[in-house]
C-alpha cells in the first residue's frame, strides 16, 4: 500500500524543511512507513503536481498547538549531517528515528541500535567528505578582464570539485574564512558557490568545462610538489586511504605520483649511499673585528700579543665557537657588574633564564644568591659576577630544556674568557661557586667538599675562596635547606673584607 503522506522538501540538505515536516507529522502521531519523502530537484515528474487528498499542509506550516517533541542531545547533530548524505533514504531513516526516539525510551542509550549505527555511519561518511573537500579543492585563476584586476586581487578563481555528499554549503563558510581576501567560486556537478569578499551566494550544478584550464602557476606548484616528496617516508596504503584515488582525476600533482612511486625505492637508495650531512650551526659564527683571544691561555695571564678589553669580553664570546655548546645557547651570558669590583663571583655556567635574558644569575640560583648578599650587606652592583662556561648546555625533554654539566674539554675551551675578565678586572679576590668555577680557577686538584670556606693563592697572587654553588643548595631536601643556607653565608662571610666600604683584605 502507497504511502498516506508525501513531503517535498526544497533543496537536496533542506534540514529547515524536513525538521518542520518531521515535527508536525510526528505531532499528528504519523507513522515513519506512512510518510514518503521527496526533494524538489529529484521529484518522479510531480514537480508542479497539486497535493493529494491524504497530503498534509506544506512543511513551513507547523502545528503548533500539539504538545513540543524532546530529543536527546545526540540526535539533532546527526540530522545535520545525516541530511548532507546522498543516500535517497536519509529523511526516512531520520523521521523513523524521532518517532522511535518518542516511543522507545530505551533508544536514547542504546548506541547499537540498528537505526543509529546506520545514522552515525552516515554522518561519519559526510564528515569525511567535507575535511576532502577542504583538502583536495584546487583553484585555477580565471583570465583578469582588466590589467588591474592583477594589481588589486579582484581576479577570480575557480575550482572544480566531485563530492560524493551534498556538503557545498556545508562547508562553503570555511573557504569564505580561508580565502577571505579572494574572489572565487567552487563549482560541482549538483552545486555551486562564490564568494565576492563580501558575501556567499549558491547557484545550481555545472560541468567540468566550465572550470579554467591549467596555468603558468600550476607547473610552479607541481615542481614545489616533486621537490618536498621525500621517498624515504613513502607509505602508499597510507597516502591512498588520506587521497583516495577517486579524487586524482582533479588534483594536478596526482599525474606526478605514480612515476614518484616507481622512482622511491631507487632515490632512497640513493640517499643512503650518499650518506649523512653535517648540519649547519644553529647560530653560526659572525665575523668579526675583534681580536678573540686563543683557546690555550694559562693562568699566569693573557697570551702575548692578545688584544683585550671589555668590549672583547662582553661581546667576544656571543661569537666563540671553541667548543659546541655555542651553536645551540639562544646567546652568550657576559659577566656583568662594577669595572672596580675588588671581589670576583664566579659560578658554573648560565640556567635557561640566564640563556633567555643574557645575564648572569637572575634565576632561581641568583636569587638565592641575592638573598645570601642581603643578608651579608653586599650590593650586588659594586661586585662583579661572572660564569666559567658563558654558554647554556642543556638537554631537551619534549619541550623542556635541561641543565646539562659542561664537560672538562667544554669549560677547558671558555677558560680564557674567565682569565680575559680576571687580567681586565684585576680583583683583590674571587668566589668560586661549585666544581667548575673552582677547576677553572685553580685546576682539579681542589675539591669543593673538602675545600669549602678555604682561602687559597693562585700563582698570579689571586686568592680564591672555595664554596657551594647555590643550585646546590636548591637541590637538597627542603628540612635541609635553612641550615645548609646558613653554612653558606658562612662560607662567604669569610670575604667580607671586600665587601663595600671594607678597608682591606684579610683573609683567615
Amino acid at each position: 500500500m502507497p504511502p498516506d503522506h508525501s513531503v517535498q522538501l526544497a533543496h537536496e540538505a533542506d534540514l529547515a524543511g524536513f525538521r518542520a515536516a518531521a515535527r508536525r507529522l510526528c505531532q499528528q502521531a504519523v507513522p515513519p512507513d506512512n510518510v514518503r519523502w521527496q526533494v524538489a530537484t529529484a521529484a518522479e515528474g510531480d514537480l508542479f503536481a497539486q497535493p493529494g487528498a491524504g497530503e498534509p499542509p506544506a512543511p513551513d506550516m507547523p502545528d503548533n498547538s500539539a504538545a513540543p517533541l524532546t530529543v536527546p542531545a545526540f540526535f539533532m547533530p546527526l540530522c545535520e549531517s545525516v541530511a548532507l548524505h546522498a543516500d535517497s533514504g536519509r529523511f526516512a531513516l531520520l523521521y523513523r528515528l524521532l518517532w522511535r526516539l518518542q516511543r522507545e525510551p530505551g533508544l536514547r542509550s542504546d548506541p547499537l541500535d540498528a537505526d543509529r549505527l546506520r545514522a552515525e555511519q552516515m554522518a561519519r561518511a559526510v564528515t569525511r567528505e567535507q575535511h576532502k573537500m577542504t583538502a583536495f579543492v584546487r583553484f585555477r585563476p580565471l583570465a583578469a578582464d582588466e590589467p588591474s584586476q592583477e594589481e588589486d586581487g579582484s581576479r577570480w578563481h575557480v575550482a572544480w570539485f566531485e563530492p560524493e555528499h551534498h556538503i557545498v554549503e556545508a562547508t562553503a563558510p570555511f573557504f569564505a574564512r580561508r580565502f577571505a581576501q579572494m574572489r572565487w567560486a567552487i563549482l560541482t556537478p549538483s552545486r555551486c558557490v562564490r564568494w565576492d569578499g563580501h558575501a556567499l551566494a549558491f547557484g545550481p550544478g555545472a560541468q567540468r568545462e566550465d572550470a579554467p584550464a591549467a596555468d603558468a602557476g600550476e607547473q610552479l606548484w607541481l615542481t614545489y610538489y616533486e621537490h618536498i616528496f621525500n621517498p624515504a617516508r613513502l607509505k602508499l596504503k597510507m597516502m591512498q586511504k588520506e587521497m583516495p584515488r577517486r579524487y586524482w582525476h582533479n588534483l594536478p600533482e596526482a599525474a606526478l605520483i605514480q612515476p614518484l612511486v616507481a622512482q622511491a625505492e631507487a632515490r632512497s637508495g640513493r640517499m643512503v649511499d650518499q650518506g649523512g650531512t653535517v648540519p649547519a650551526h644553529r647560530r653560526p659564527a659572525a665575523s668579526s673585528a675583534l681580536v678573540i683571544a686563543p683557546p690555550t691561555l694559562l693562568h699566569e695571564g693573557i697570551a702575548e700579543g692578545t688584544s683585550i678589553d671589555w668590549d672583547l669580553v662582553r661581546h667576544g664570546p656571543e661569537r666563540c665557537r671553541a667548543c659546541p655548546i655555542g651553536a645551540c645557547a639562544t646567546q652568550a651570558v657576559p659577566g656583568e657588574g662594577s669595572h672596580e669590583a675588588r671581589l670576583m663571583i664566579v659560578g658554573e655556567q648560565p640556567g635557561e633564564q640566564e640563556d633567555l635574558q643574557g645575564r648572569p644569575f637572575v634565576g632561581p640560583a641568583g636569587q638565592l644568591l641575592d638573598r645570601a648578599f642581603e643578608a651579608l650587606h653586599w650590593r650586588r652592583d659594586e661586585l662583579y659576577l661572572t660564569n666559567a662556561v658563558k654558554h647554556f648546555k642543556f638537554e631537551l625533554r619534549g619541550k623542556r630544556r635541561l641543565h646539562k654539566t659542561a664537560a672538562l674539554s667544554e669549560a677547558q675551551a671558555c677558560l680564557h674568557w674567565l682569565e680575559a675578565e680576571v687580567a681586565l678586572l684585576k680583583p683583590q679576590a674571587a668566589v668560586a661557586l661549585g666544581a667548575t668555577a673552582t677547576r677553572a680557577l685553580l685546576g682539579p686538584g681542589v675539591k669543593v667538599i673538602e675545600a669549602r670556606g678555604q682561602w687559597f693563592a693562585r700563582a698570579d697572587g689571586l686568592r680564591v675562596l672555595v664554596t657551594l654553588h647555590p643550585a646546590a643548595l636548591l637541590r637538597m631536601p627542603a628540612q635541609q635547606q635553612a641550615a645548609a643556607f646558613e653554612g653558606w653565608l658562612a662560607d662567604l662571610l669569610r670575604a667580607s673584607d671586600l665587601r663595600p666600604g671594607a678597608a682591606s683584605l684579610t683573609p683567615a
